[in-house]
């Protein structure tokens, strides 16, 4: 059967923030605007041989293919082996390629420029950075800065964040030619994300990596909940089948779900996202678990079903239930809705003084988006009525590289509970000042859960004595 979509469901959601701020008058200017938009990234021999240097590259190539529609350029020493443990092809091109990336030989100069790791480069008075991280910390420079973070025990989210961060920085100067944009040196660490922590020095109590989680719930399998698992994807899983995941949704992916959800593809169109996201897994080699039954207060967890959530639901039904239902420890991330604040999140970790219900009392009040001159124009036009002007003006504005920091956070939390690191109730940041974030450490003590783990470090002394 084919289906058909509405304008709401195909609407790039970044595309979306031009006609909600009044920066284009049609949806065509809209869309001209961001195909305007190009980035490069560049990966020297060193780099490209290290897995974490790749995991970065792949991360930028697959988010900014979502925001640049101009083009994702990559150049540098391609031909190296992947080695990083996700489907994505033989080398470095072929996962480039796959994630919709274009290869070159060389960097062209002119359009802002991404360099992953290495040495500091020549002076530029065009936006170039590079990406940086180090044990659980990650972030951007200038490209020519001469800081070297402190190093630490090596940690795959790291180069995630460092990403991120990354293509966050190269679309603010995409999209409003901030000149302070890509000149000031922004990361944050995920072992410690207190703001008075300086993420270039501060390796306090950063442990090597050596638990995993054995058994998480997901649910929501758009934005947040793809983001959750590349981050999974990327963890360093001895046997890939140790990991069992809850896969929960209702919903099909539509067009628009390919804007901010790193995982989906034009061929995933039109299917259950628990199928598509479950043959993603399955590739990956995990060991998934379908759910498609709507969460709610009535939805209760069984003895023998992973205790530990990540929520990526975007509603507050949903929320309003999560410490209802029997998980022992859930983590939760909001991401902002409108053009003014869809580069804020905000984290949740439940059980916490505050009941979920409390804390999602309401759903928040929209920006009124349907009141921009380029619905108005739509209108006026005859090319939606008044019914689908408001289904279109609803959707939120979203950016994928914003559900890759708070993946990164999420997935954090979850990693610090294995290891006896801190928990945090609540992490609030905003992408325009990452500097400024808020994060307050919980007041539970989380010390006796154990939700079931996978011992890296002991398989790897495993399979060294089977040798």
């Amino acid at each position: 059967m084919t289906r058909t979509f509405t304008p709401a469901d195909t609407l790039h959601r970044l595309v979306k923030e031009a006609l909600d701020s009044g920066a284009a008058a049609s949806l065509a200017e809209a869309e001209a605007m961001f195909r305007s938009f190009d980035l490069s990234f560049d990966i020297g021999e060193t780099e490209a041989r290290d897995p974490f240097h790749q995991a970065a590259l792949l991360t930028g190539v697959a988010l900014a293919r979502r925001v640049f529609l101009g083009g994702v350029w990559v150049s540098g020493s391609l031909a190296t082996p992947l080695a990083i443990p996700l489907p994505l092809g033989a080398t470095l091109a072929e996962a480039v390629v796959t994630l919709g990336g274009r290869t070159r030989d060389q960097v062209i100069s002119g359009g802002p420029l991404v360099t992953i790791g290495g040495d500091p480069k020549a002076r530029s008075q065009g936006f170039h950075i590079r990406t940086v991280q180090a044990g659980w910390r990650g972030g951007i420079l200038p490209a020519h800065s001469e800081i070297v973070p402190t190093e630490g025990p090596p940690m795959p989210l790291s180069p995630i964040l460092a990403a991120a961060l990354a293509v966050n920085e190269a679309f603010s100067f995409a999209r409003t030619g901030n000149a302070a944009a890509g000149r000031r040196p922004l990361g944050l660490s995920l072992w410690n994300p207190l703001s008075d922590v300086d993420w270039l020095t501060d390796t306090a109590a950063e442990p090597e990596l050596r638990y995993l989680p054995a058994r998480l719930w997901l649910m929501g399998l758009g934005h947040l909940g793809q983001a959750y698992m590349w981050g999974l994807g990327l963890l360093p899983y001895p046997d890939p089948e140790d990991l069992t995941l809850v896969l929960q949704d209702v919903d099909i992916i539509t067009p628009s779900s390919e804007s901010t959800s790193i995982l989906t593809t034009p061929a995933l169109i039109s299917q259950k996202k628990t199928r598509a996201m479950s043959a993603w897994a399955e590739g990956r080699g995990f060991t998934t678990i379908i759910c498609e039954r709507l969460f709610d207060a009535n939805f209760i967890r069984q003895p023998d079903e992973p205790s530990v959530a990540l929520c990526g639901l975007d509603n507050g039904l949903g929320r309003r239930a999560l410490d209802r239902v029997g998980f022992d420890f859930v983590v939760e991330a909001g991401l902002g809705r409108g053009h003014r604040d869809f580069r804020t999140l905000r984290l949740h970790t439940l059980p916490a003084p505050r009941s979920a219900a409390e804390i999602w009392k309401a759903e928040e009040p929209g920006e009124h988006a349907e009141k921009c001159l380029a619905y108005q124009r739509m209108l006026d036009d005859g090319n939606l009525d008044r019914c689908g002007i408001t289904l279109l003006a609803g959707k939120a504005v979203g950016a994928p590289f914003v559900g890759a920091v708070a993946s990164c956070l999420v997935l954090s939390e979850v990693l610090r509970l294995l290891h006896g690191g801190a928990i945090h109730q609540v992490i609030d940041l905003d992408l325009q000042s990452v500097e400024h974030r808020s994060a307050i450490r919980h007041t539970y003590d989380f010390s006796g859960l154990n939700p079931g783990y996978v011992d890296v470090l002991a398989s790897e002394r495993l399979c060294s004595m089977s040798q």
